[in-house]
């Protein structure tokens, strides 16, 4: 079983020795860089080559949503998941316009971390229950904007859409379908580019908010 690599970074230094020890400690999960703050992001990133980045919000120097901003536009291939203590609706939606895509609440027990870990580097966006509610919250409301125009979504595209919104991963979106892994990611690339988002909580969004599968 592949080694899943993480870097997290967090100011708290009981966070850090507490979830630092977790992981690795964990089969199939290794700690690959551990920070108290996100200034030279990329840089730290870049010499720790990790799989997936944990991000804390209130840091010194650079806060949390800053870092993932400015690592997404760098490695946006690189699955980035808040983690923090913050429910707030402005700090979640800016997390996820910065690019995370996925946001944890730091009370959720160390198990839920961890599959997490291991939902988001299988291209999932997972979400603390309560931040996942306020979310689909947000984009259930009315809308008093005029509808999205067809995006000229493909009928395969759209069975890939309609998984994502289901919640599914990557692998279980491939298993469904009866595709491979990279064709689910081809599609989805192509969703991304179709609907001007930059990832899976930023598509399920849209979709729902502009109704875009009926």
């Amino acid at each position: 079983m592949r080694t899943i690599h993480v870097a997290l970074f967090d100011d708290s230094k009981q966070i850090r020795d507490s979830l630092g020890t977790l992981l690795s400690t964990t089969p199939g999960i290794g700690l690959c860089g551990c920070y108290p703050d996100a200034v030279n992001v990329t840089a730290k990133v870049a010499a720790c080559k990790p799989d997936v980045v944990l991000m804390d919000i209130d840091m010194p120097g650079v806060n949390g949503i800053d870092a993932v901003r400015t690592l997404h536009a760098e490695r946006p291939e690189l699955p980035i998941m808040m983690l923090t203590t913050f429910a707030d609706e402005e700090r979640i939606y800016d997390s996820l316009r910065a690019g995370a895509v996925g946001y944890l609440l730091k009370n959720n027990d160390p198990g839920a971390v961890l599959d997490a870990i291991q939902e988001v580097h299988a291209g999932g966006a997972p979400m603390t229950p309560s931040i996942a509610r306020k979310v689909m919250l947000h984009f259930q409301r009315p809308e008093t904007t005029t509808e999205l125009p067809d995006v000229g979504l493909s009928p395969r595209e759209k069975e890939v859409l309609t998984a994502l919104v289901d919640g599914l991963s990557y692998k279980m979106i491939a298993e469904r379908l009866g595709i491979s892994f990279e064709t689910v990611r081809s599609h989805i690339k192509k969703i991304y580019e179709k609907l001007h988002v930059h990832n899976n909580a930023e598509a399920v969004a849209k979709t729902l908010k502009g109704r875009l599968l009926g």
